[in-house]
């Protein structure tokens, strides 16, 4: 007697994650199938520049205070229509809140309006959370790939394949270094600024590599990089010439290596009032985006030497808007 096999039904859960950064928050609200991220409503993103200042003061400023509760209320009633449950929400905070000593309030009142207290997480799960994101839509490969996660207050540096195998999160980003030498800018950084400005992102690069060599994870075992989060994808929007933005084209664009400088070097030397006219600019990124262009420009200069030093080639990066929040998404 021949017995047919029994069909599975799907595994659904519906998760939220929250990430909140150094310049922004952002919330996904999803199905997750098997596995499989399912968007159920588009993926939020606000401006809240909750790090501002943090890099001086270590503390947080009390408007970037109220502007992220405000933005987190907007979540909470996004959550409750969606019915989200509270064990099914995942609230992670990053560079910011690792600096700032008055991070108490912070984590109260968040408590208080969405019902779960935010996971103050180090450098390492940040890469091991934004590498999970990355690879899980873009078939990473079992050989080795560099996962760059370019934020507000910290940079990752992720090595893996099938698995990390190792990671270093850099104290710079686009917030950081802004505040650091572009906070006096009126029309476009001076060459005086990007000089001081790309030497601290080399000594933080430098380190870096130092580190991953420490680990057997040098960038020189890699074949393919892959870069998440709004600078990037912003400079990939710059690189593509888009009308306005376009997240289904920008996630997996392959950009040049001379496509990316160009682009990066462009929104460098371009000015405030040029970059509020461009298309498909975020309002709130123009005053930081300076700052993460180069840090992008220096990545990609640094990385194609490193990899001609070891006889190989770079010739492309690999875009993704998939990125920590899935991460935390799938973690849950």
């Amino acid at each position: 007697m021949n017995v047919l096999p029994v069909e599975e039904k799907p595994r659904s859960k519906r998760v939220a994650a929250i990430d909140c950064g150094t310049n922004s928050i952002r919330l996904l609200v999803a199905d997750n199938v098997n596995g499989k991220l399912h968007d159920v409503v588009p993926r939020r993103t606000n401006i809240n520049r909750l790090g501002f200042g943090v890099d001086k003061t270590h503390q947080f400023d009390g408007a970037a205070l109220e502007k992220t509760f405000a933005f987190e209320r907007e979540y909470a009633e996004v959550l409750a229509e969606y019915g989200v449950e509270k064990e099914n929400l995942r609230f992670i905070a990053t560079s910011a809140a690792r600096d700032a000593k008055n991070r108490a309030i912070f984590l109260e009142t968040t408590h208080s309006i969405l019902g779960v207290i935010p996971e103050v997480i180090d450098g390492t799960e940040e890469a091991h959370l934004s590498f999970s994101g990355a690879s899980s839509v873009l078939n990473v490969p079992e050989d080795t790939c560099l996962v760059i996660d370019l934020g507000g207050g910290s940079t990752e540096l992720i090595v893996g394949g099938a698995q990390v195998l190792g990671s270093h999160s850099m104290n710079i980003g686009s917030v950081r270094l802004t505040e650091r030498y572009f906070e006096q800018v009126v029309s476009c950084p001076t060459k005086q600024q990007i000089t001081a400005a790309v030497e601290d992102a080399n000594s933080s690069i430098d380190a870096a590599f130092r580190a991953l060599s420490a680990v057997h994870a040098g960038v020189e075992l890699t074949n393919r990089v892959i870069a998440v989060a709004g600078t990037v994808t912003t400079i990939t929007a710059h690189a593509l010439n888009l009308p306005k933005y376009e997240r289904e084209r920008i996630s997996g664009a392959r950009i040049t290596l001379e496509r990316g400088y160009a682009s990066a070097d462009a929104i460098l030397r371009s000015t405030k009032e040029q970059l509020y006219k461009t298309p498909f600019m975020n309002p709130g990124r123009v005053d930081v985006i300076w700052a993460g262009a180069l840090i992008w420009k220096v990545l990609l200069e640094r990385l194609s030497l490193e990899f001609a030093a070891h006889g190989k080639v770079l010739d492309y990066t690999t875009t993704s808007e998939h990125d920590i929040l899935d991460g935390i998404a799938l973690s849950i």
